[in-house]
């Protein structure tokens, strides 16, 4: 889980990882250090799947790589009008067989390990995205080249800050008279404090722009976005109610009046 200001601005992290891995003892062969597998008498080590298929159009053979060992151990069984065809049952489609199998491994060629793995975090990330690091996953079959991992992000919480997309969102409250009269307010931002103008008469739910001040850098960064909360006092001072109800008399008509009730 990464904290609001490692998404926005980047980072790198060190992460647990349980991966199957080549077998050090063995090299992923499967078989015991100083002895070798021996070549499959079944299939005699050959790396071909082979389908024999009879047709209106006459006969003709697919030829596929063995899904187990990737082009070593092949079974022809060819059946009359169709063939059908598997790895080899002796050497489950590897060519070879191992006679003396690796006392670590058991004869897998892999071990599950764990592992810290570095990954940088480039800035701008967002909550559930993924992050590719090549060649950090779990071994190859047959020892082939290891995957690669994919990593899901996390994004804790800000205490004040939201974000939609690259733009950053804040809601800031505002005093009575503030939002009346009018105010220069100073904002927060992940970056130096902004300072804001609030145009006489604001209601609560205005939405204020800052240009640029968002996620990213350059013309590629969003935008602040400051929602304006009116705050109306519940307790007031004989002074501050005095004050309301010289408003309340200056004020004239009501703002109901529409409403024809």
């Amino acid at each position: 889980t990464l904290t609001f200001e490692e998404a926005v601005f980047g980072a790198e992290k060190e992460i647990e990882v349980t991966r199957l891995e080549e077998c050090p003892e063995c090299g992923g062969s499967g078989a015991e250090p100083g002895t070798q597998p021996r070549r499959c008498p079944e299939c005699n080590g050959r790396g071909e799947v082979r389908r024999v298929q009879q047709s209106l159009f006459g006969s003709f053979v697919n030829v596929t790589l063995c899904p187990r060992c990737g082009g070593r151990g092949v079974l022809d069984d060819n059946q009359g009008l169709f063939s059908l065809s598997a790895p080899c049952p002796e050497c489950h489609g590897r060519g070879t067989k191992i006679t003396d199998p690796c006392p670590t491994c058991f004869g897998t060629g892999i071990q599950r390990r764990e592992r810290q793995v570095k990954v940088r975090i480039p800035p701008g990330v967002d909550d559930g995205q993924r992050i590719k690091v090549k060649g950090r996953g779990e071994a190859g079959a047959n020892g082939g080249p290891a995957g690669d991992l994919f990593v899901v992000v996390r994004v804790a919480p800000h205490p004040v800050f939201g974000r939609h997309g690259k733009d950053l969102t804040i809601t800031v409250p505002v005093s009575f008279p503030e939002a009346a009269l009018g105010a220069t307010i100073t904002v927060p931002s992940l970056g130096k404090p902004v300072h804001l103008k609030v145009p006489p008469g604001t209601k609560t739910g205005k939405t204020l722009r800052v240009r640029g001040r968002g996620i990213g850098q350059g013309d590629e960064s969003g935008d602040l976005l400051v929602t304006l909360d009116v705050v109306v006092p519940t307790k007031l001072s004989d002074a501050q109610r005095k004050a309301v109800e010289a408003l309340a008399k200056a004020s004239p008509g009501s703002p109901r009046a529409h409403l024809e009730v």
